[in-house]
């Protein structure tokens, strides 16, 4: 049996609610100057957006939801970076890898790096909106199929409505 407390012990102290929280949102800088960096969004639904400058904007995003961040940066001679992520937003305490310019970063669903490779997933982003469906929307298991045939050197199936709509019944059943 153990002693009892003495009571000028302190009791532990509960936080304020005034305590600031974690920032469940994740925030994405973009940069514009024409011809030398040029970072944004090719889909997403932005939560808030905030305007630094006439070339600098941060967009934040809810967590779970899916956006496609571009990178294209040139000096004098030429590009030397081409990139796309395809990432969804993480909620605080989740796992996340980071990402240059994502804060906090997110999970990385899709990366391809390279003009060609960058063109051919904006190609398929194309051939997915032009059969309705938001690239924000598409089941994160497709981003990380088109990655993995990328990789290999393969082409990644069609996005189709039977398979956009079997993905919104499984996540139905999820919730």
């Amino acid at each position: 049996m153990s002693p009892p407390v003495p009571s000028s012990v302190p009791k532990p102290i509960a936080p304020s609610p005034a305590a600031p929280t974690p920032d469940p949102l994740t925030h994405v800088e973009l940069t514009w100057i024409e011809k030398r960096i040029e970072n944004w969004i090719r889909f997403g639904r932005p939560a808030q957006a905030q305007t630094l400058d006439r070339s600098r904007r941060i967009v934040s995003f809810a967590p779970n939801s899916i956006f496609a961040f571009v990178r294209w940066a040139a000096n004098d001679f030429g590009t030397v970076v081409s990139r796309i992520d395809i990432v969804r937003a993480v909620a605080p305490g989740e796992a996340y890898q980071t990402l240059p310019f994502v804060r906090p970063g997110g999970e990385i669903l899709l990366r391809a790096d390279g003009w060609p490779k960058v063109e051919k997933v904006l190609q398929h982003v194309d051939a997915v909106e032009a059969i309705g469906v938001n690239g924000a929307d598409v089941a994160p298991d497709h981003w990380r199929h088109v990655h993995n045939r990328l990789i290999a050197g393969h082409m990644p199936r069609a996005y189709t409505t039977e398979r956009h709509h079997a993905w919104l019944k499984r996540r139905e059943c999820e919730e």
